[in-house]
């Protein structure tokens, strides 16, 4: 009988787990494998194809396809840390100075702009910022430049826009993790006489730290891949690693260059949050479980 019941129990917990398991195996894994074995093969002729690291070569050999895959790393880090340092905050004004319906609110006013695509979102920023936009004519207006001036095409409007769009999902761990903070620890460091800052680095850094990691895993692995906010605002020299990749598939038609490229970013995301896993002292599958 128990054998039954335990026989029973497996078998509705794999149908449970059936779609989740096939959406894995079907977007998730084959993909991978399939961009793998693409990487590693060189055509020959017409439908004739021979096994070869060529394509992984030209990457090493390319100084260009180097500064584009570095610059992209180095970007990606910047704007996950630049992402941190605004939404723990916001964050912390959520889930710890706003209460009731004020936390609510404000909750809301930072998940209204995703209602709408990334595309109308990067679009904003483009008339906001362009040579004729709003802020280049309020500049003018003010008296700050003589003529209107363009904030596109820089790094740092770049990293605005990977910020502004990677925002939510820094916040929303975030103040999952604060809101279970007790505040009594808080009041009880007070009455000891530590500092804000004490209290900060001793107290509220460590109990959020799981909520921190996985913000920064998400919103790097989200801006490492972006491909959409780069090219419009960074333009046709974003130098974005995801644009090479779009070329060689797309505009090139090599899909073995491109295969590679694509192999290799997903190596270097691996790499960085492996890194930062182990920097933080932290577990991945801890936390996504306590984030």
């Amino acid at each position: 009988m128990q054998d039954s019941t335990r026989w029973q129990a497996r078998l509705v917990l794999m149908l449970l787990l059936a779609p989740a398991l096939l959406w894995l195996l079907g977007l998730i894994i084959l993909p991978h494998v399939d961009l793998a074995v693409i990487s590693l093969r060189e055509r020959a002729g017409p439908q004739e194809y021979t096994r070869s690291l060529a394509q992984y070569r030209t990457f090493f050999e390319e100084p260009l396809y180097w500064h584009v895959f570095l610059r992209t790393a180095v970007m990606s880090v910047v704007a996950t840390a630049l992402t941190l340092l605004v939404a723990f905050p916001v964050a912390w004004v959520i889930a710890k100075v706003a209460r009731g319906r004020a936390s609510a609110l404000l909750f809301l006013v930072c998940l209204i702009p995703f209602w709408v695509s990334e595309t109308v979102r990067t679009l904003g920023w483009m008339i906001l910022l362009r040579e004729s936009g709003v802020l280049p004519a309020l500049l003018v207006r003010l008296g700050v430049t003589p003529e209107p001036v363009e904030l596109l095409y820089h790094d740092a409007t770049l990293l605005v826009g990977l910020v502004y769009t990677s925002m939510l999902f820094m916040i929303v761990p975030l103040v999952s993790a604060l809101e279970s903070l007790d505040d009594a620890l808080i009041e009880a460091a007070y009455d000891l006489g530590a500092s804000g800052f004490s209290i900060l680095r001793t107290i509220v850094i460590p109990h959020a730290a799981p909520g921190i990691t996985a913000g920064c895993i998400v919103v790097f692995m989200l801006t490492l891949g972006n491909y959409l906010t780069p090219v419009l605002l960074g333009g046709k020299n974003s130098q974005w690693f995801t644009e090479t990749i779009y070329t060689q598939f797309i505009t090139r038609f090599n899909w073995e260059q491109g295969a590679a490229f694509g192999f290799l970013l997903l190596i270097l995301s691996t790499a960085i949050v492996w890194t930062g896993l182990k920097l933080a002292g932290q577990r991945f599958g801890e936390v996504m479980q306590r984030s």
